[in-house]
């Protein structure tokens, strides 16, 4: 099986470099390196299927037809869309401020990488096993907000000035809720520990225990990682594109895939944290754990493109009073109710 090859290799150059004389510090940072290559790979062969996952995913709900020209199935337009934007220009505005700027697209990866880090892919498959993981989630989660912000000030747009401001204030309204969320299932599983948290999960998915806290999270965290209804960062009525309006090329690039990464992310916190993560459902250990995880994943994905193709973005004022009036004030609901439960019944 898959997790236990992955297990055998990282056992297998854990010995080769200790056998070589490095010292343990060197051992452990070669290993780090190995991992966040992989990682990084995997993310971007991912990020690179959902492109072209979401346009045929959009073709459907269209009655259109999507890709079919490059490639089968039009499988070679992710790579010449690649190749096009490789090719471009990266014009910089006269007056940005160009390190910033540049800075921008360069860090926006980094967040949805470091979470990639603690999420068990399978049994046995965590990169980095914190004891604070759902903790750490949620601090490098929230980077994203500085990074979007930086890049719409940066650019001296006032267009993407103000998307950086729309970003800043919607992100951290529904940061809110999804940590309010969040709390019911730290009452419930008594603990931060991702790999614990799925372990708990072995009589009955959290999705069953705290299904209005999933709710929650999951709208939430559709409007943390920009998918409409909720795209309000990049409303081309009224504000062009946001705090990318000035990127081109790669930099406009570089953010376009890591709103997928992101949507990777959210997919697979949701999976590791209400699905049951890599556990298998009916008992169908057969199956090997990791193809369980991704399959669910894919799932959350495929719900999340299904509700972008069906319903219109909303207004910003609805937006915010809907984070502020409806969610957080269901998310404290949710707290209350889970500790009544936990002290009544031993929940």
């Amino acid at each position: 099986m898959l997790e236990n090859i992955f297990v055998d290799a990282a056992n297998w150059l854990r010995n080769f470099l200790a056998s070589i004389n490095l010292p343990v510090f060197a051992v452990d940072f070669v290993l780090l390196i190995v991992k966040l290559v992989a990682i990084l790979v995997f993310v971007l062969l991912n990020v690179m299927w959902l492109v072209y996952m979401e346009r045929k995913v959009s073709a459907a709900f269209q009655c259109r037809i999507g890709p079919n020209r490059n490639g089968p199935f039009g499988l070679f337009q992710i790579l010449y869309d690649v190749l096009k934007l490789i090719s471009k220009e990266v014009i910089l505005p006269a007056h940005a401020d160009k390190k910033l700027y540049l800075l921008g697209p360069l860090l926006i990866f980094i967040p949805p990488m470091a979470v990639f880090a603690i999420v068990p892919m399978g049994q046995g498959m965590a990169s980095i096993d914190l004891n604070l993981g759902l903790y750490y989630f949620v601090a490098i989660a929230s980077i994203n907000t500085i990074l979007l912000w930086m890049a719409g000030w940066a650019s001296n747009n006032k267009y993407s000035l103000l998307g950086g401001m729309r970003a800043v204030a919607q992100m951290v309204s529904y940061e809110i809720p999804l940590l309010l969320a969040l709390v019911g299932i730290v009452i419930v599983t008594g603990t931060l520990n991702i790999n614990t948290i799925v372990d708990a999960q072995k009589g009955i998915w959290l999705i069953f225990l705290q299904p209005l806290a999933f709710i929650i999270y999951f709208i939430s965290a559709m409007a943390e990682s920009n998918r409409a209804p909720f795209d309000l960062v990049e409303g081309e009525s009224e504000i062009i594109s946001g705090p990318y309006t000035e990127y081109s090329g790669m930099g406009f690039a570089f953010f376009f895939l890591a709103e997928y990464a992101n949507l990777l992310v959210m997919a697979i916190m949701t999976t590791t944290l209400f699905l049951g993560g890599w556990l298998a459902p009916f008992g169908w250990t057969f199956i090997p754990s990791w193809i369980w995880f991704m399959l669910k994943v894919y799932l959350v994905i495929w719900v999340t493109m299904w509700i972008r193709w069906t319903f219109p973005r909303i207004r910003v004022d609805h937006l915010m009073e809907f984070a502020w009036k409806f969610l957080v004030p269901l998310a404290i609901v949710n707290i209350l109710l889970t500790g009544l439960a936990k002290y009544f019944f031993g929940m």
